[in-house]
């Protein structure tokens, strides 16, 4: 049983796509415990992989901001003793909100929420200038926790000088490179599918 929980170096890094892409390579069902704003990213996934099962989201909040204040404004909590895995026996693929920093509540924090849930992590680091520092820096917050990492997958245009230190300093697994994208839809998914179910067959 494969049981992923996608986080990123930080906010509009890839993580919707690269969870489609996971939840059809691993013919695995999907989650969003925490979402703020609309449309939700589970009416992405549904979109584009239709046959992916979902399960609601534990907070679901009208404000696109952190979910702190999301929730805030809303005067409520989100309590991670609230925040428990479906009842589901397959593959699963757990998406977070933002990066692993991002505040759930005034206490707890993302990656909070993973060392709760016990789950292998899939890093999404999107290639832009200052990604290698923040991309490291989520690997070391990951490293200090001892939450335990599947490796990473780089979304945007090739750059072998970002991605190749990246792969030296922090001893991960490029799963994927996912190239700019001139669309998406189910079609372009099912192509990244196989591919990623590819390299995750090597690597197993």
């Amino acid at each position: 049983m494969k049981r992923y929980f996608v986080s990123a170096i930080g906010t509009d890094s890839g993580k919707t796509l690269v969870s489609a892409i996971l939840c059809q390579a691993l013919d695995a069902a999907y989650w969003k415990p925490i979402q703020a704003g609309y449309p939700t990213d589970t009416d992405t996934i549904k979109g584009l992989s239709p046959k992916t099962l979902t399960f609601p989201e534990a907070y679901l909040l009208d404000a696109a901001m952190s979910p702190h204040a999301a929730a805030d404004l809303e005067g409520t909590v989100v309590d991670l003793d609230q925040i428990k895995l479906p009842n589901h026996t397959g593959n699963l693929i757990v998406e977070g909100a933002g990066g692993l920093m991002v505040p759930l509540n005034h206490s707890d924090l993302i990656i909070d929420l993973v060392k709760k849930l016990e789950l292998e992590v899939i890093l999404v680091s999107n290639i832009y200038l200052g990604s290698i520092n923040h991309t490291l820096l989520s690997v070391e917050a990951l490293k200090a926790r001892g939450i335990p990492v599947k490796g990473i997958i780089f979304n945007g245009s090739e750059n072998l000088a970002t991605t190749s230190i990246i792969t030296k300093h922090t001893g991960f697994e490029t799963l994927l490179h996912l190239p700019p994208l001139e669309e998406v839809n189910k079609d372009t998914i099912a192509y990244w599918a196989k591919r990623l179910k590819k390299r995750l067959d090597e690597l197993n």
